[in-house]
């Protein structure tokens, strides 16, 4: 009789339990991942999805991706903590879906790019601010030395001074002066190089309310299961997020 009640008061106390787990799991926070194409397409977009979903089952977020621009309604936005546009090119918005984004950042929500986000959208100055700069052109695929110029932030802790990458590297204008650089890329270690000693490859900034996140990386399909590359990623996605370091798994693939 006393092991059949302590079995009902643990089986009880189980379902009691669960409900909980589910509205735990419910509240986790939430990454949109947009990788509309309306110019070049990259073909790392599929696995660099796949990366990003299990990027978030490591890290504690969950991730919904989509290229159906309708979902840039403010009531939708405001469900995600932030909103990445992954390798997204040319003009993926209407005007009433800028306006939507706007509102969203405004609202204290968060934005990362990824490589060519600096490809798109050049007619909205707005969004030429908070992605940070707009892309001109690029040299063909080839090694580089970036430099790591602050690592005090997650997205670049694990690094040293410098970074030995593979990538496309692309030059910019209209940069926007208010970010905060990370890295830089040394034009000396490669050739195509436009931008001269002042060539930022990573930075971030809080923006008209909310919070952005440009990285340069990211054009091949290798990159994405790159550790290095996706632990830069993730301190990227932690501070649009609003994530503290403490606040993620510590136990996932990239760390």
């Amino acid at each position: 009789m006393k092991k059949l009640f302590v079995g009902i008061v643990c089986a009880t106390a189980l379902l009691m339990l669960y409900p909980m787990t589910r509205l735990i799991a419910a509240d986790r926070p939430r990454l949109l991942v947009f990788s509309k194409t309306m110019g070049f397409r990259h073909d790392c977009i599929p696995v660099a999805k796949v990366a990003f979903i299990k990027l978030g089952q490591e890290n504690g977020f969950d991730v919904d991706t989509t290229e159906d621009a309708s979902a840039f309604e403010y009531k939708n936005l405001k469900k995600y903590a932030a909103v990445l546009f992954l390798n997204t090119t040319g003009n993926v918005l209407d005007d009433k879906q800028q306006a939507a984004m706007e509102k969203y950042i405004h609202k204290g929500g968060g934005f990362m790019g990824i490589h060519a986000a600096t490809d798109t959208e050049y007619d909205w100055p707005w969004y030429n601010k908070l992605v940070g700069a707009w892309f001109t052109s690029h040299p063909a695929q080839q090694q580089a030395t970036l430099q790591v110029v602050d690592k005090n932030n997650d997205a670049t802790r694990h690094l040293g001074d410098k970074w030995s990458r593979w990538d496309e590297w692309y030059n910019f204008k209209d940069l926007n002066p208010d970010v905060h650089v990370l890295i830089k890329i040394d034009e000396s270690s490669y050739e195509g190089g436009k931008n001269g000693d002042n060539h930022p490859m990573a930075w971030y900034h809080d923006f008209d309310g909310g919070r952005a996140f440009y990285t340069e990386l990211g054009h091949t399909k290798d990159s994405y299961s790159d550790k290095t590359y996706m632990r830069h990623v993730l301190g990227g996605l932690r501070y649009v997020m609003g994530l503290k370091a403490a606040t993620a798994s510590t136990a996932g693939t990239f760390y």
